[in-house]
């Protein structure tokens, strides 16, 4: 099978804080908080801002890659009341503590990326430049997916009432 290729990518920063955790398990929770339009200067990992119990990172770019086939999930998206990006992060071994797997802008792989358990999964707010950019994307790229209903077979209402009888030798074996 051959993956497809994207018709676009669009660069990103991303933005990640970490917060002291109130658990007895984990001392820190690890979260990304926002998208930045482009790809700043900053080096990956450069502290932005520390306050007393947390601490904002620029993780680093990441491309979000638009699909032509995916354009209707990009519509639903854009036509939500929050428009929203899924960043997906992995823990490292090393230094960094996590490393950015992947931007997304379709609902449906942002959540099916939940499921593994064991990455951090946010949606943050889509910035309005990466939306304008999107929108251009579904509107020169338009597919439709077609809905199927399915036709279900139908019911005999006599199926339930119709039993065999059983002769006296196989009820009391």
């Amino acid at each position: 099978m051959i993956a497809a290729q994207p018709l676009a990518r669009l660069p990103v920063g991303v933005i990640v804080e970490c917060r002291k955790a109130v658990s007895r398990w984990i001392d820190h929770i690890w979260l990304p908080v926002a998208v930045l339009e482009g790809v700043p200067d900053t080096p990956p990992w450069s502290a932005l801002r520390s306050e007393a119990d947390s601490t904002t990172y620029y993780a680093g770019p990441c491309d979000i890659e638009l699909f032509p086939t995916e354009t209707s999930k990009y519509r639903n998206n854009l036509g939500s009341h929050m428009p929203a990006l899924w960043v997906v992060m992995r823990q490292s071994s090393g230094e960094p503590p996590f490393e950015i797997v992947l931007v997304t802008a379709n609902p449906d792989e942002g959540e099916a990326l939940t499921q593994s358990g064991s990455d951090i999964v946010e949606p943050v707010p889509m910035p309005v430049m990466v939306r304008e950019v999107i929108a251009a994307f579904v509107a020169e790229h338009p597919v439709e997916e077609t809905f199927f209903k399915r036709q279900r077979d139908r019911a005999d209402p006599e199926a339930f009432g119709r039993r065999e009888r059983r002769s006296k030798e196989v009820r009391d074996e």
